[in-house]
Protein backbone atom coordinates (compact mmCIF):
# COMPACT_ATOMS: atom_id res chain seq x y z
CA UNK A 1 0.00 0.00 0.00
CA UNK A 2 1.27 3.34 -0.91
CA UNK A 3 0.62 6.37 1.02
CA UNK A 4 1.63 9.88 -0.85
CA UNK A 5 2.03 13.46 -0.65
CA UNK A 6 2.05 13.51 2.77
CA UNK A 7 4.67 15.85 5.30
CA UNK A 8 6.11 12.61 6.63
CA UNK A 9 7.94 13.22 9.77
CA UNK A 10 11.31 11.21 10.09
CA UNK A 11 13.23 11.36 13.59
CA UNK A 12 15.98 13.99 12.15
CA UNK A 13 13.62 15.82 9.86
CA UNK A 14 10.48 16.21 7.66
CA UNK A 15 9.66 15.70 3.91
CA UNK A 16 7.34 17.90 2.70
CA UNK A 17 5.81 15.92 -0.05
CA UNK A 18 6.58 12.22 0.75
CA UNK A 19 5.64 8.42 -0.13
CA UNK A 20 5.56 6.04 1.84
CA UNK A 21 4.86 1.75 1.09
CA UNK A 22 3.62 -0.48 3.72
CA UNK A 23 4.10 -4.32 3.29
CA UNK A 24 3.10 -7.10 5.35
CA UNK A 25 2.72 -4.85 8.87
CA UNK A 26 6.54 -3.25 7.86
CA UNK A 27 7.59 0.45 6.31
CA UNK A 28 9.13 -1.42 3.12
CA UNK A 29 10.12 1.96 1.34
CA UNK A 30 10.04 5.68 1.63
CA UNK A 31 10.19 8.19 -1.38
CA UNK A 32 10.82 11.75 -1.08
CA UNK A 33 8.63 12.72 -4.13
CA UNK A 34 4.77 11.68 -4.19
CA UNK A 35 4.17 8.86 -6.64
CA UNK A 36 2.14 8.27 -9.31
CA UNK A 37 -0.17 5.24 -8.40
CA UNK A 38 -0.99 5.77 -4.59
CA UNK A 39 -3.43 4.05 -2.42
CA UNK A 40 -4.18 6.97 -0.52
CA UNK A 41 -3.23 10.40 -0.72
CA UNK A 42 -2.61 13.28 1.98
CA UNK A 43 -2.73 16.41 0.20
CA UNK A 44 -0.38 17.57 2.55
CA UNK A 45 -1.26 16.16 5.53
CA UNK A 46 1.23 14.78 8.40
CA UNK A 47 2.45 11.84 8.48
CA UNK A 48 3.86 11.06 12.09
CA UNK A 49 5.26 7.50 13.40
CA UNK A 50 2.51 5.87 15.68
CA UNK A 51 2.76 7.55 19.12
CA UNK A 52 3.97 5.39 22.22
CA UNK A 53 2.58 5.97 26.01
CA UNK A 54 4.60 4.82 28.51
CA UNK A 55 2.06 5.66 31.64
CA UNK A 56 -1.92 5.64 31.04
CA UNK A 57 -4.23 5.93 34.10
CA UNK A 58 -6.94 5.14 31.95
CA UNK A 59 -8.23 1.32 32.70
CA UNK A 60 -10.04 1.62 35.77
CA UNK A 61 -11.66 4.34 35.04
CA UNK A 62 -13.22 2.52 31.96
CA UNK A 63 -14.04 -0.49 33.99
CA UNK A 64 -15.53 1.69 36.97
CA UNK A 65 -17.19 4.92 34.94
CA UNK A 66 -18.46 5.61 38.51
CA UNK A 67 -17.55 4.91 41.72
CA UNK A 68 -18.98 1.21 42.34
CA UNK A 69 -20.24 1.16 39.30
CA UNK A 70 -18.74 -2.33 37.54
CA UNK A 71 -18.09 -2.91 34.08
CA UNK A 72 -17.21 -6.61 32.15
CA UNK A 73 -13.21 -5.92 32.20
CA UNK A 74 -13.00 -6.97 28.51
CA UNK A 75 -15.78 -3.80 27.67
CA UNK A 76 -13.32 -1.30 29.33
CA UNK A 77 -10.65 -2.55 27.71
CA UNK A 78 -12.30 -2.46 23.93
CA UNK A 79 -13.42 1.15 25.13
CA UNK A 80 -10.11 1.83 26.18
CA UNK A 81 -8.38 0.53 23.31
CA UNK A 82 -10.70 2.32 20.81
CA UNK A 83 -9.81 5.82 22.86
CA UNK A 84 -6.20 5.42 21.93
CA UNK A 85 -6.33 4.34 18.82
CA UNK A 86 -8.40 7.42 18.16
CA UNK A 87 -5.69 9.56 19.87
CA UNK A 88 -2.90 8.43 17.93
CA UNK A 89 -1.19 5.97 20.66
CA UNK A 90 -0.42 2.85 19.11
CA UNK A 91 1.88 1.57 21.82
CA UNK A 92 0.44 1.51 25.34
CA UNK A 93 1.51 1.07 28.54
CA UNK A 94 -1.66 0.56 30.82
CA UNK A 95 -0.15 2.06 34.38
CA UNK A 96 -2.10 0.29 37.32
CA UNK A 97 -1.73 0.01 41.21
CA UNK A 98 -0.88 -2.01 44.22
CA UNK A 99 -1.72 0.22 46.43
CA UNK A 100 -4.95 -0.87 48.23
CA UNK A 101 -5.10 2.07 50.73
CA UNK A 102 -5.23 4.82 48.46
CA UNK A 103 -8.06 6.70 47.36
CA UNK A 104 -9.19 4.06 44.62
CA UNK A 105 -8.51 1.26 47.19
CA UNK A 106 -10.80 -0.85 46.12
CA UNK A 107 -9.71 -0.79 42.41
CA UNK A 108 -6.25 -1.49 43.55
CA UNK A 109 -5.81 -4.18 45.73
CA UNK A 110 -3.51 -7.13 44.85
CA UNK A 111 -6.04 -9.46 43.50
CA UNK A 112 -8.11 -6.95 41.12
CA UNK A 113 -5.16 -5.43 40.07
CA UNK A 114 -3.58 -9.06 39.35
CA UNK A 115 -6.98 -9.65 37.31
CA UNK A 116 -6.59 -6.79 35.33
CA UNK A 117 -3.45 -7.38 34.27
CA UNK A 118 -3.73 -11.03 32.97
CA UNK A 119 -6.82 -9.74 31.10
CA UNK A 120 -4.88 -6.98 29.52
CA UNK A 121 -2.50 -9.96 28.50
CA UNK A 122 -5.11 -12.23 27.47
CA UNK A 123 -7.14 -9.97 25.39
CA UNK A 124 -4.52 -7.90 23.74
CA UNK A 125 -4.07 -10.24 20.25
CA UNK A 126 -7.90 -9.00 20.42
CA UNK A 127 -7.45 -5.43 20.57
CA UNK A 128 -6.89 -2.31 18.08
CA UNK A 129 -3.18 -1.30 18.98
CA UNK A 130 -0.42 -3.08 20.95
CA UNK A 131 -1.30 -3.14 25.06
CA UNK A 132 1.42 -3.43 27.70
CA UNK A 133 1.48 -3.53 31.31
CA UNK A 134 3.21 -0.59 33.65
CA UNK A 135 2.91 -1.71 37.05
CA UNK A 136 3.47 0.83 39.79
CA UNK A 137 5.19 -0.38 42.88
CA UNK A 138 3.67 1.29 45.77
CA UNK A 139 7.12 1.63 48.38
CA UNK A 140 4.92 2.00 51.38
CA UNK A 141 2.77 -1.42 50.51
CA UNK A 142 5.98 -4.16 50.67
CA UNK A 143 3.32 -6.83 50.76
CA UNK A 144 2.34 -6.70 46.90
CA UNK A 145 6.19 -7.74 46.50
CA UNK A 146 5.31 -11.43 46.20
CA UNK A 147 2.35 -10.80 43.90
CA UNK A 148 4.70 -8.34 41.60
CA UNK A 149 7.77 -10.84 41.27
CA UNK A 150 4.82 -13.62 40.32
CA UNK A 151 3.43 -11.46 37.61
CA UNK A 152 6.73 -10.14 36.51
CA UNK A 153 8.26 -14.26 36.32
CA UNK A 154 5.15 -15.28 33.99
CA UNK A 155 5.63 -12.23 31.70
CA UNK A 156 2.76 -9.94 31.97
CA UNK A 157 4.86 -7.18 33.58
CA UNK A 158 6.54 -5.04 30.98
CA UNK A 159 7.59 -2.18 32.72
CA UNK A 160 8.03 -1.04 36.77
CA UNK A 161 7.64 2.49 38.23
CA UNK A 162 8.74 2.72 42.07
CA UNK A 163 6.40 5.03 43.77
CA UNK A 164 6.14 6.71 46.83
CA UNK A 165 3.03 8.95 48.00
CA UNK A 166 3.78 9.35 51.03
CA UNK A 167 2.56 13.05 52.21
CA UNK A 168 4.54 16.07 52.53
CA UNK A 169 7.61 14.47 49.59
CA UNK A 170 6.96 13.68 45.88
CA UNK A 171 4.16 14.60 43.90
CA UNK A 172 2.18 15.55 47.49
CA UNK A 173 5.02 18.54 49.15
CA UNK A 174 2.01 20.86 49.75
CA UNK A 175 0.73 19.39 52.45
CA UNK A 176 -2.26 21.91 52.99
CA UNK A 177 -3.62 21.03 49.56
CA UNK A 178 -3.43 17.30 49.77
CA UNK A 179 -5.41 17.85 53.12
CA UNK A 180 -8.25 20.23 51.31
CA UNK A 181 -8.11 17.27 48.85
CA UNK A 182 -7.93 14.39 50.66
CA UNK A 183 -11.52 16.24 52.73
CA UNK A 184 -12.83 17.01 49.96
CA UNK A 185 -12.68 13.47 48.17
CA UNK A 186 -13.55 11.11 51.57
CA UNK A 187 -16.24 14.10 52.57
CA UNK A 188 -14.04 14.52 55.61
CA UNK A 189 -13.03 17.44 57.51
CA UNK A 190 -9.90 19.37 57.20
CA UNK A 191 -9.09 18.30 61.05
CA UNK A 192 -9.26 14.48 59.82
CA UNK A 193 -7.50 15.03 57.00
CA UNK A 194 -4.55 16.53 58.39
CA UNK A 195 -4.88 13.51 60.61
CA UNK A 196 -4.45 10.94 58.64
CA UNK A 197 -2.07 12.35 56.26
CA UNK A 198 0.37 12.90 59.76
CA UNK A 199 -0.64 9.19 60.50
CA UNK A 200 0.64 8.26 56.62
CA UNK A 201 4.10 9.98 57.73
CA UNK A 202 4.59 7.82 61.11
CA UNK A 203 4.00 4.53 59.26
CA UNK A 204 6.65 5.78 56.67
CA UNK A 205 9.52 6.25 59.21
CA UNK A 206 8.50 3.21 61.10
CA UNK A 207 9.25 1.11 58.47
CA UNK A 208 12.06 2.85 56.64
CA UNK A 209 14.33 0.58 56.63
CA UNK A 210 11.89 -2.75 55.60
CA UNK A 211 11.34 -0.35 52.41
CA UNK A 212 14.91 -0.15 51.48
CA UNK A 213 15.58 -3.46 51.22
CA UNK A 214 12.17 -4.07 49.57
CA UNK A 215 13.20 -1.60 46.89
CA UNK A 216 16.44 -3.69 46.18
CA UNK A 217 14.80 -6.77 45.75
CA UNK A 218 12.19 -5.25 43.25
CA UNK A 219 15.35 -3.90 41.23
CA UNK A 220 17.45 -6.91 41.60
CA UNK A 221 14.34 -8.84 40.37
CA UNK A 222 13.28 -6.27 37.59
CA UNK A 223 17.22 -6.71 36.24
CA UNK A 224 16.66 -10.35 36.30
CA UNK A 225 13.89 -10.24 34.01
CA UNK A 226 15.02 -7.73 31.83
CA UNK A 227 11.97 -5.46 32.84
CA UNK A 228 12.73 -1.61 32.76
CA UNK A 229 12.54 0.30 36.13
CA UNK A 230 11.20 4.00 36.41
CA UNK A 231 11.33 6.02 39.60
CA UNK A 232 7.91 8.41 40.50
CA UNK A 233 7.63 11.85 41.33
CA UNK A 234 11.22 12.35 42.09
CA UNK A 235 11.39 15.60 44.02
CA UNK A 236 15.11 15.75 45.20
CA UNK A 237 18.36 15.30 43.87
CA UNK A 238 19.12 12.67 46.89
CA UNK A 239 16.32 11.03 45.47
CA UNK A 240 17.22 10.60 42.12
CA UNK A 241 20.71 9.20 43.11
CA UNK A 242 18.78 6.52 45.32
CA UNK A 243 16.75 4.98 42.42
CA UNK A 244 19.44 5.59 39.59
CA UNK A 245 21.45 3.31 41.91
CA UNK A 246 19.04 0.87 42.47
CA UNK A 247 18.94 0.72 38.04
CA UNK A 248 15.98 3.08 37.53
CA UNK A 249 16.90 4.31 33.57
CA UNK A 250 13.70 6.70 33.59
CA UNK A 251 12.60 9.51 36.21
CA UNK A 252 8.39 9.87 35.13
CA UNK A 253 7.03 13.20 36.41
CA UNK A 254 10.06 14.68 38.49
CA UNK A 255 8.37 17.24 40.52
CA UNK A 256 11.51 19.57 40.60
CA UNK A 257 13.63 21.23 38.14
CA UNK A 258 16.80 20.18 40.05
CA UNK A 259 15.67 16.46 40.00
CA UNK A 260 15.19 16.85 36.73
CA UNK A 261 19.04 18.23 35.73
CA UNK A 262 20.18 15.28 38.23
CA UNK A 263 18.22 12.90 36.65
CA UNK A 264 19.78 13.89 33.31
CA UNK A 265 23.50 14.33 34.53
CA UNK A 266 23.04 10.45 35.48
CA UNK A 267 21.80 9.40 32.02
CA UNK A 268 18.50 8.86 33.19
CA UNK A 269 15.64 10.33 30.43
CA UNK A 270 12.90 12.58 31.74
CA UNK A 271 9.02 11.65 31.44
CA UNK A 272 6.16 14.13 32.42
CA UNK A 273 2.79 14.24 31.29
CA UNK A 274 1.08 15.74 27.50
CA UNK A 275 -1.66 17.33 29.63
CA UNK A 276 0.99 19.11 31.64
CA UNK A 277 2.90 20.34 28.41
CA UNK A 278 -0.65 21.39 26.96
CA UNK A 279 -1.50 23.44 29.60
CA UNK A 280 1.40 24.34 30.84
CA UNK A 281 1.62 24.34 33.55
CA UNK A 282 0.96 20.88 36.44
CA UNK A 283 -2.45 20.77 37.39
CA UNK A 284 -0.17 19.90 41.26
CA UNK A 285 1.93 22.43 41.07
CA UNK A 286 4.75 21.04 40.34
CA UNK A 287 7.12 21.46 37.25
CA UNK A 288 5.90 22.60 34.34
CA UNK A 289 7.13 20.32 31.50
CA UNK A 290 7.14 23.56 29.21
CA UNK A 291 10.09 24.56 31.41
CA UNK A 292 11.34 21.14 31.43
CA UNK A 293 11.17 21.06 27.62
CA UNK A 294 12.76 25.00 27.57
CA UNK A 295 15.79 23.75 29.56
CA UNK A 296 16.70 20.74 27.57
CA UNK A 297 15.76 18.05 30.47
CA UNK A 298 12.70 16.83 28.75
CA UNK A 299 12.85 13.38 27.08
CA UNK A 300 9.59 11.76 26.64
CA UNK A 301 6.04 12.45 26.79
CA UNK A 302 3.15 10.22 28.44
CA UNK A 303 -0.52 10.47 28.11
CA UNK A 304 -1.06 10.69 31.94
CA UNK A 305 -4.71 10.67 32.05
CA UNK A 306 -5.92 12.28 28.94
CA UNK A 307 -4.67 10.56 25.83
CA UNK A 308 -6.30 12.85 23.49
CA UNK A 309 -3.50 15.40 24.71
CA UNK A 310 -0.97 13.60 23.25
CA UNK A 311 -0.97 15.27 19.54
CA UNK A 312 -1.78 18.16 20.85
CA UNK A 313 1.06 18.38 23.29
CA UNK A 314 3.59 17.31 20.38
CA UNK A 315 2.35 20.54 18.20
CA UNK A 316 2.77 23.03 21.15
CA UNK A 317 5.86 21.73 21.94
CA UNK A 318 7.15 21.81 18.05
CA UNK A 319 6.79 25.76 18.21
CA UNK A 320 9.30 25.80 20.71
CA UNK A 321 11.74 22.84 20.20
CA UNK A 322 14.83 23.35 18.52
CA UNK A 323 14.07 20.83 15.76
CA UNK A 324 10.68 21.83 15.08
CA UNK A 325 7.78 19.22 14.36
CA UNK A 326 10.40 16.38 14.59
CA UNK A 327 12.18 17.07 17.75
CA UNK A 328 8.72 17.38 19.62
CA UNK A 329 7.28 13.78 17.62
CA UNK A 330 10.63 12.52 18.73
CA UNK A 331 9.30 12.78 22.72
CA UNK A 332 6.31 10.72 21.57
CA UNK A 333 7.77 8.28 19.57
CA UNK A 334 11.35 7.32 19.00
CA UNK A 335 12.01 8.63 22.43
CA UNK A 336 9.91 6.22 24.33
CA UNK A 337 10.81 3.44 22.35
CA UNK A 338 14.58 3.59 22.85
CA UNK A 339 13.54 4.22 27.00
CA UNK A 340 11.56 0.85 26.90
CA UNK A 341 13.78 -1.22 24.45
CA UNK A 342 11.24 -1.53 21.50
CA UNK A 343 13.56 -1.87 19.07
CA UNK A 344 11.27 -2.51 15.91
CA UNK A 345 8.76 0.61 16.37
CA UNK A 346 9.26 4.87 16.91
CA UNK A 347 10.12 6.07 14.45
CA UNK A 348 9.56 6.33 10.15
CA UNK A 349 11.72 4.09 8.71
CA UNK A 350 12.15 0.89 6.16
CA UNK A 351 12.08 -2.31 8.36
CA UNK A 352 9.99 -0.63 10.76
CA UNK A 353 6.50 -1.79 11.84
CA UNK A 354 4.14 0.33 10.25
CA UNK A 355 2.87 2.37 13.11
CA UNK A 356 1.42 5.53 11.96
CA UNK A 357 -0.55 8.69 12.04
CA UNK A 358 -2.13 10.38 9.87
CA UNK A 359 -3.00 14.22 11.29
CA UNK A 360 -3.14 17.70 10.61
CA UNK A 361 -2.46 20.56 12.70
CA UNK A 362 -5.04 22.70 12.55
CA UNK A 363 -6.76 23.67 15.56
CA UNK A 364 -5.46 21.81 18.26
CA UNK A 365 -4.18 19.32 16.20
CA UNK A 366 -6.57 16.41 14.70
CA UNK A 367 -5.73 12.89 13.98
CA UNK A 368 -7.22 11.26 10.62
CA UNK A 369 -6.38 8.18 10.75
CA UNK A 370 -4.11 5.87 12.80
CA UNK A 371 -2.19 2.55 11.67
CA UNK A 372 -0.84 -0.10 13.98
CA UNK A 373 1.31 -2.87 12.43
CA UNK A 374 0.32 -1.84 9.11
CA UNK A 375 -3.42 -2.00 9.53
CA UNK A 376 -5.83 1.32 9.83
CA UNK A 377 -7.00 0.63 13.18
CA UNK A 378 -8.79 3.99 13.38
CA UNK A 379 -9.93 6.60 10.42
CA UNK A 380 -12.80 9.49 10.53
CA UNK A 381 -13.95 8.80 7.72
CA UNK A 382 -11.42 11.49 5.47
CA UNK A 383 -9.00 9.21 5.05
CA UNK A 384 -9.52 6.00 2.95
CA UNK A 385 -7.53 3.81 -0.61
CA UNK A 386 -8.95 5.56 -3.18
CA UNK A 387 -10.48 8.96 -1.44
CA UNK A 388 -8.26 12.00 -1.78
CA UNK A 389 -8.02 13.97 1.64
CA UNK A 390 -9.59 16.76 2.39
CA UNK A 391 -8.88 18.95 5.04
CA UNK A 392 -8.02 22.88 6.39
CA UNK A 393 -4.26 22.54 7.47
CA UNK A 394 -4.04 26.55 9.34
CA UNK A 395 -0.68 25.66 11.10
CA UNK A 396 2.83 24.24 9.58
CA UNK A 397 5.50 23.67 11.23
CA UNK A 398 8.68 22.58 10.08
Amino acid sequence: MWLSDFRIVLADRLIPHGALRIEDGLIAEISETPVAEADIVGNGLILLPGMIDMHGDMIEREIEPRPGVRMPMEMGLRDLDRKLANSGITTAYAAVSFSPGSTYGHMRSYDFTSEMIRAIRAHKANLLIDHRVHARFEVTFPAALSVVKELIAEGSVDLISLCDHTPGQGQYRDMPLQAANLAKSKGITLEQAQANLEQRIRDRKETAGDLTATLRTMAQYCALHGVPLASHDDDTVEKVAQMQELGASISEFPVTLDAAREAKARGMVNAMGAPNALRGTSYSGNLSAREAHAAGLLDLLAADYHPSAMLPAVLVLAQTDPDGLPGAARLATRNPARALGLEDRGEIAVGLRADLIVADSSGVGHIRATFCNGVMVYSDGSVAPGNPVRHHDVIRMS
